[in-house]
């Protein structure tokens, strides 16, 4: 009986997200036509903007009274600017709501409208979910350590990921903690807040993460390790050790971190899977430092640098700015 219960229950959940995803979509598709016959109005769709506004004012004085202020004389202007980004019908996402659309529109850089949209559909972002991946500039992060081509090919999935800098994004924004603005933390207490909020910060980390143990003991001999966190990227097929430091990141750190993936490769990993992925999450990181510590052919040992409050914009524009100039001028 209990089974049936859960089942019953499962049955009519999946019917009613059915249901909300396809009233969200009937509304997309509503003011797509909208945004159709404004256009084709505008004199056959030839963009006059005085006419354009004029139209679109006029309108939304006889349709707003009558149906609300989702037909307001912003909304309308939305349906337009929406039928001449997306003017195939049969291309748009039933996955993806009108807010979501809204958002996209407001996107500028083509590349980047599609990059967002591809990864909501394809890891079933809500509103708020995709909001937030914008508003923290989650594209312009990747293209730190990734080239514009291969994040498209990954969002489109003609490309998977290998490399642990297409995985991890760096830095990460973890804002969504809601930890208070003191001058030190304890690991502890970050480990502990970042397994609370498991599922925003598995988003924040990337694509394919499955979590597999907090605080795993494992043994040499006799002496006995902690590893913070330990996760499966199913994608790439290999384990992701996650070490916690609330301070600078030391080369003691970096040694122990690759004691803990030589660990997980010789005696966790099987055959089929690929080597382990070590990333010592900290504050701050010397670059040179960590290439030192580091053999030259380096490539699963990583540093990424987190921040625990959301940045401005213009914030992160001057940070992706100053690594690109940066980079330019080693090249």
């Amino acid at each position: 009986m209990e089974s049936l219960v859960t089942e019953i229950r499962s049955i009519i959940e999946s019917a009613r997200a059915n249901a909300v995803r396809s009233v969200d979509f009937c509304r997309v598709q509503m003011y797509w036509q909208i945004g159709r016959r404004i256009v084709e109005e505008e004199q056959g769709g030839n963009t006059r903007a005085e006419y354009g506004k004029g139209l679109i004012k006029n309108l939304a004085k006889e349709i707003e009274p009558e149906y609300g202020s989702g037909f307001g004389k912003r909304q309308l202007e939305y349906s337009r600017r929406f039928y001449l980004e997306f003017p195939i019908a049969h291309t748009l996402y039933a996955q993806l709501n009108w807010s979501q659309y809204k958002w996209l529109i407001d996107i500028a850089d083509r590349d980047k409208r599609e990059y967002y949209m591809l990864e909501a559909v394809n890891n079933s972002w809500t509103a708020r979910q995709m909001k937030r991946q914008i508003d923290s500039m989650l594209y312009e992060r990747l293209l730190l350590s990734n080239d514009k081509e291969s994040v498209l090919a990954m969002a489109r999935k003609e490309k998977l990921p290998e490399t642990p800098q297409e995985i991890v994004k760096d830095p990460m924004v973890l804002e969504f903690l809601g930890l208070e603005k003191k001058t030190h933390y304890y690991e502890s207490d970050l480990e502990t807040e970042l397994i609370n909020h498991l599922q925003e910060f598995m988003l924040e980390l990337g694509n394919g993460f499955t979590f597999v143990a907090r605080q795993k003991r494992i043994q040499i001999e006799d002496d006995e390790f902690f590893i913070d966190l330990v996760f499966y990227n199913r994608i790439t097929r290999r384990f992701v050790i996650l070490e916690l430091k609330t301070g600078k990141a030391t080369h003691q750190d970096l040694g122990q971190l690759q004691m803990y993936v030589n660990y997980y490769d010789r005696c966790e990993k099987l055959s089929e899977e690929n080597p382990t992925i070590g990333i010592l999450l900290c504050t701050a990181k010397n670059d040179t430092l960590v290439k030192m510590t580091l053999s030259a052919d380096n490539s699963t040992i990583m540093t990424s640098k987190y921040q625990l409050f959301l940045p401005t914009e213009q914030q992160l524009i001057e940070e992706v700015e100053r690594v690109k100039k940066e980079w330019e001028e080693a090249r």
